[in-house]
């Protein structure tokens, strides 16, 4: 009897400079999901990663380092032939300003995160707190939504 090959589904995280919410998201898939999915993450403009992000990461045990920002065009860490089963915008305005003319034939999703911009702090120590609450929800909608990839397919909005 042939046994049919699996293979990973391959999922684009987007946020408008892939500086933030989307570098946490891939940073999470290929932490729980490496075996479930091929992830990727990446803006229409590309950025240094946030460095408060990244401390406030580590000091939490997730090291995202070796992360990098990328924008639609980088061929060197994105799949050349942009085929990806789901694309999920993690900003509503990236969402509404590229979601009809994205090049790509994946399935899209609106999952919307908490921004910077958001942020109240008024210290340091209410910065790192915020950070670590972006954090502890984009961890959270990762593994409530991708644990089973038919959670997925039910979030598509486009």
């Amino acid at each position: 009897m042939f046994k049919k090959k699996d293979t990973k589904l391959r999922v684009l995280f987007v946020d408008q400079k892939n500086d933030f919410v989307s570098q946490i998201a891939e940073y999470f898939a290929n932490k729980l999901y490496p075996d479930v999915y091929e992830v990727y993450s990446a803006g229409p403009e590309k950025d240094f990663i946030d460095c408060e992000l990244i401390s406030a990461m580590y000091q939490n045990g997730e090291d995202l380092r070796r992360q990098v920002s990328k924008d639609f065009k980088d061929k060197d860490f994105l799949r050349e032939d942009e085929e990806y089963d789901y694309v999920v915008f993690l900003e509503k305005s990236t969402f509404d300003e590229w979601a009809s003319k994205t090049p790509w034939k994946g399935k899209q999703i609106l999952a919307p995160m908490r921004t910077r911009q958001e942020y109240t702090a008024t210290d340091d120590l209410e910065l790192f707190q915020d950070y670590i609450r972006s954090m502890e929800e984009v961890r959270g909608w990762v593994k409530a939504n991708m644990k089973d990839p038919e959670t997925l397919k039910s979030l598509v909005s486009a």
